[in-house]
């Protein structure tokens, strides 16, 4: 399945013909390199982003080649998230110049509903709602399947920043800034945590080593990137859930460590806390997690730190700390051929 270039009724174009006001904007958190406008239809304001792999690093990185955001709107998945899950898009469409094929996605704009940017701590029902709507979201889809073999796969979603990659991004007149960051935050983490670096190192060149084991448990629905910056939450609720770069099939943990991963700061408990209230949470709508839950959870805990050690290495010794415990804890619980962090 290709992106086609063909606008469906009430596709993006067309509902751009209607429009009153269009103002670019530039990305407050410096990370994205796609192109925004704000745009006014009708009265309704809305948020407009082109994509292409030209300009993005983020699908280039993830393996991208199909604008998997469009496949999962196209097959219909975004609209069979569960009530609770608002993921705010009006309408999408590709379109064509020479050999480059650009996406562009209109949404509605909730931007006053989005969790404020900052390092503050999130209101605790806030933060509830969201691991429990992320339960209801692997619930829902539980044992998808990529019918496709278009979507983003574990062995993608475990080398974002591998070596590679960051290489070949930061070969660029104006290398991104993420990619710059992973770059020094690699290098620090041989330092910092040697056998935690050897570990990404070992899985980046051999992703097997997680992704069979994983396989071998549950999959579901993956969106890929719970971090506050997608979040928000309407007055009656809901949760907004944005960004849907990184869909596919996958382990329900995985969402969850990214959660705990990439928004550490903004927590109200602790992480601990927090897998064991998403683990109620599952069992809550449905989920039997006796038999696969914690084998689950010790992979993604692992496959957390292949793809985001460099983060935590560039920040404080605790959050490090806490990595490298899990880590080396889950790696000998699994009995896996690999380094074992954390004494």
């Amino acid at each position: 399945m290709a992106p086609g270039e063909t606008a469906r009724p009430n596709s993006v174009g067309e509902l751009l013909t209607h429009a009153s006001a269009r103002e670019p904007v530039a990305p407050s958190d410096g990370k994205s390199t796609s192109t925004f406008e704000r745009v006014t239809i009708g009265g309704d304001r809305y948020f407009l982003k082109r994509v292409s792999a030209a300009n993005d690093w983020v699908m280039r990185v993830s393996g991208d080649r199909f604008h998997r955001p469009y496949l999962v709107w196209q097959a219909g998945i975004m609209d069979r998230a569960p009530a609770c899950i608002d993921h705010a898009v009006v309408a999408m469409q590709t379109e064509r110049d020479g050999d480059v094929v650009t996406l562009l996605i209109l949404m509605r704009d909730v931007a006053r509903f989005l969790v404020p940017e900052g390092d503050s701590r999130v209101p605790h029902a806030q933060h509830e709602h969201f691991v429990d709507h992320l339960a209801q979201l692997a619930a829902s889809f539980w044992g998808f399947t990529d019918t496709t073999g278009q979507l983003n796969t574990m062995a993608e979603r475990l080398c974002y920043f591998d070596a590679d990659h960051v290489a070949q991004e930061l070969a660029a007149t104006h290398p991104p800034g993420p990619i710059v960051a992973a770059d020094m935050g690699w290098r620090a983490l041989r330092d910092r945590s040697p056998a935690l670096a050897e570990l990404a190192r070992v899985v980046h060149a051999e992703p097997g080593h997680l992704t069979e084991p994983l396989a071998a448990t549950p999959a579901t629905f993956v969106h890929g990137d719970w971090k506050m910056g997608n979040l928000g939450s309407h007055p009656d609720g809901r949760t907004i859930l944005l960004d849907w770069a990184f869909p596919g099939s996958g382990p329900a943990c995985w969402d969850l460590c990214w959660y705990l991963a990439l928004n550490r700061a903004r927590l109200p408990e602790s992480k601990d806390a927090t897998i064991a209230r998403y683990r109620a949470a599952l069992t809550a709508h449905g989920v039997d997690v006796t038999d696969w839950f914690d084998a689950q959870l010790d992979l993604c805990l692992i496959g957390m730190m292949v793809t985001f050690g460099w983060e935590k290495a560039l920040g404080d010794g605790d959050e490090l700390q806490w990595w490298e415990r899990r880590v080396g804890e889950a790696v000998r619980r699994r009995g896996l051929d690999l380094p074992q962090a954390g004494g």
